[in-house]
């Protein structure tokens, strides 16, 4: 329980210590039994929209991702710019059930599992590469 209490504690350290994130909005936030799930709204320093969802477990005394969803768009909120998720649509592809939807739905491409802690961190080379 401790462990996955610390985990939500390092996700929020690392939302306010990035200096690609201007604004979050924590959404929902839960520990049962031996599973967490942290969800939130970012606003990102290029005015960039990003929703972030994670569920996550304990295995050998650290945490695991079970499910994500990571959802970054325009500041309109109109046009997609990546969502990684494990949503199990696309068993054809390598890697399944991990993958990236870039610029549109149907341009789906194999990924890897991320928990939020991995996302922030490739958000902050893709960011810095767009401006």
């Amino acid at each position: 329980m401790m462990v996955l209490q610390e985990y939500i504690k390092a996700i929020k350290a690392k939302l306010t210590a990035t200096s690609i994130v201007s604004s979050v909005e924590i959404v929902d936030e839960r520990i049962l039994l031996n599973r967490g799930y942290f969800r939130a709204r970012l606003t990102l320093c290029n005015g960039d929209f990003l929703e972030i969802a994670e569920s996550f477990t304990i295995q050998n005394d650290s945490c695991v991702t079970l499910d994500y969803r990571y959802h970054w768009m325009d500041e309109a909120k109109q046009k997609l710019r990546k969502r990684w998720d494990s949503v199990r649509h696309f068993p054809e592809l390598p890697n399944f059930p991990h993958h990236v939807h870039i610029a549109e739905e149907s341009n789906v491409e194999p990924s890897q599992s991320r928990s939020i802690l991995e996302l922030l961190e490739l958000m902050e080379q893709e960011v810095s590469s767009m401006e």
